[in-house]
């Protein structure tokens, strides 16, 4: 019962109600058929299972490679590192690297053999990684040679990160998780080359629920045809992963890697964050370039950092940002850092306001979350949720996707692919119906459905845009607040819409085990606030537990 409860308050939020104020009998029914197709979109009893594991992907394939590099990698070496890696950040993890306590080398072993000890294939497997970087030891190798030089490097610099495989890279395969993409090789995105540029070592691929969670309608979290169904380390089974950026949680809850990138729309990185006990942080629409990125909507997505702790996180955004021509909404960033040395020493929440939803204060977390910030000096202003709707909020989903879609195919996809439209995919998916797609494609329909004339759209995404604004915007300047506090994605929809960034962090667990998080939303470009208050946060609280299975 929960679940339904939790998922009518999604739906709330991101659902698009029939107005009253249309006239036209056409626009009511595309308004309706939205509400009941938003519904497909919010997560789904995850207990429901078609399909657990790949039909398209073995462990086998995935280690074919891999593995015959790993043979002077034991079970003693695992055990011995595991207390200088396991939860670590990675300012320590770099100390013990440079006090040859550690190496490139080994780090990236380490994860590897975490991977291989219990991601697929055995009673605790949870389907998080699609696919391995064949070259990440010989590249982690070159990384060791690097650090002798003592030239200064970046945080990022010689750790093994997993990017959600729907990000450009050009060791892999960028799938979404569809086999109509199983051949996609590519460039790497924006954001890869700035990533590769500092250093970072691109470990692998991670699971996702497929097309970012914008293709099947009727699907667990978690699932795509690639992929298999991914599963939450905290309960296999039973508790859903969130999603879309699913395995991307998971993986980073597990220690398979040091930190993971997800992407989002609405949702889709706070929600499998909060789910897997995980901090990630969706930025402002803009600052982080969606170029090479499989989209949904270039009006809202964003690609941002998912990690076991605040500190990590601001060491990934700082690599992450940064201004692309290429795309349309690139900001350009002043020469703000997100992490230096010592960043957080002067991290305050004293004069700080923040507003707290009088409607989720039931919330046994979250009320202690509130007192926790109190006790760190912040001020709590109660607030009443904004009686505000985002009419159209699917319709503009599919009119984006309808576009962007072909667009991403045309410029960074592999041009080998032939698909010209969302109906040459949905053609090829026919084919083996079973295979490609047993959860059907629902959502597909959806988009190859809808139409708009320009002005038609132009006015759906600008009342979205101001009714997002004003959901958070009133309120803060009523009460001069800050931020706003929520929990998990409760409010992601009008987040998203809004443009503004949100950060959420681990708050606890439920009585079952099931991990929640306080999620902190402010205002465009608020990045570092938001960053420093969370980081205040956690470290009052230490809430954060792994996984125990998996440890």
């Amino acid at each position: 019962m929960r679940y339904l409860i939790l998922f009518c308050f999604v739906l709330c939020v991101v659902s698009c109600k029939p107005s009253e104020e249309k006239n036209s009998k056409e626009n009511s029914t595309k308004e309706r058929e939205a509400t009941e197709d938003l519904s497909a979109i919010s997560t789904k009893d995850f207990r429901a299972f078609k399909v657990l594991d790949s039909k398209h992907l073995s462990k086998v394939e995935i280690w074919e490679t891999i593995s015959p590099q790993m043979e002077d990698f034991k079970e003693a070496d695992f055990n011995r590192f595991k207390p200088l890696i396991l939860d670590q950040d990675i300012p320590t993890i770099q100390q013990h690297i440079n006090a040859r306590k550690l190496s490139y080398e080994q780090l990236t072993k380490f994860y590897l053999y975490r991977i291989r000890q219990f991601d697929r294939e055995n009673e605790l497997s949870l389907n998080s990684v699609i696919a391995l970087n064949p070259n990440v030891i010989v590249e982690a190798k070159q990384k060791d040679r690097a650090l002798l030089n003592k030239m200064m490097k970046h945080p990022v610099f010689g750790m093994p990160i997993l990017l959600k495989d729907n990000i450009n890279t050009s060791e892999m395969p960028t799938t979404a998780g569809a086999v109509a993409l199983k051949d996609n090789i590519t460039d790497d995105a924006f954001i890869v080359e700035r990533l590769k540029d500092r250093g970072a070592l691109i470990l692998g691929k991670a699971n996702l629920s497929e097309w970012a969670y914008f293709f099947c309608g009727d699907c667990p979290s978690g699932y795509s045809a690639i992929g298999g169904q991914t599963l939450n380390p905290y309960g296999r089974k039973t508790i859903d992963t969130g999603g879309s950026s699913s395995g991307s949680a998971v993986a980073v809850a597990a220690n398979f890697c040091v930190a993971a990138i997800g992407s989002e729309t609405s949702g889709s990185i706070l929600s499998p964050a909060s789910q897997n006990s995980t901090v990630g942080l969706k930025p402002t629409i803009g600052l982080v370039s969606r170029s090479g990125i499989v989209p949904i909507s270039s009006t809202l997505d964003t690609a941002g950092p998912i990690t076991k702790n605040v500190t990590d996180n601001a060491i990934l955004l700082d690599v992450l940002r940064g201004e692309d021509p290429s795309d349309s909404k690139s900001i350009f960033d002043p020469p703000v850092r997100y992490y230096t040395a010592g960043s957080f020493k002067k991290a305050t929440l004293y004069n700080k306001r923040f507003g707290a939803f009088k409607s989720l204060m039931e919330d046994e977390l979250y009320a202690n979350a509130l007192n926790i910030l109190i006790s760190q000096g912040a001020e709590i202003v109660e607030i009443e949720a904004q009686d505000i709707n985002l009419p159209g909020f699917l319709r503009l989903l599919n009119l984006d996707m309808k576009t962007d879609l072909v667009s991403y195919l045309d410029t960074y996809g592999n041009s080998k692919l032939g698909y010209t439209s969302i109906e040459d995919i949905m053609a090829f998916n026919k084919k083996d119906s079973l295979n490609f797609m047993p959860y059907g494609q629902k959502l597909f329909q959806g988009i190859a459905d809808d139409s708009a004339t320009d002005e038609e759209f132009s006015k759906i995404k600008a009342t979205l845009k101001t009714n997002g604004k004003r959901f958070f915007d009133e309120p803060m300047t009523t009460h001069n607040l800050d931020g706003i506090l929520s929990i998990n994605n409760y409010h992601a929809g009008f987040a998203a819409v809004a443009e503004y960034p949100a950060i959420t962090i681990p708050m606890g667990y439920t009585e079952t085990g099931e991990p929640k998080g306080l999620t902190f939303i402010s205002s465009r470009l608020r990045e570092k606030q938001l960053l420093e208050w969370a980081y205040v946060y956690e470290q009052a609280s230490k809430m954060r537990v792994a996984p125990k299975s998996y440890n």
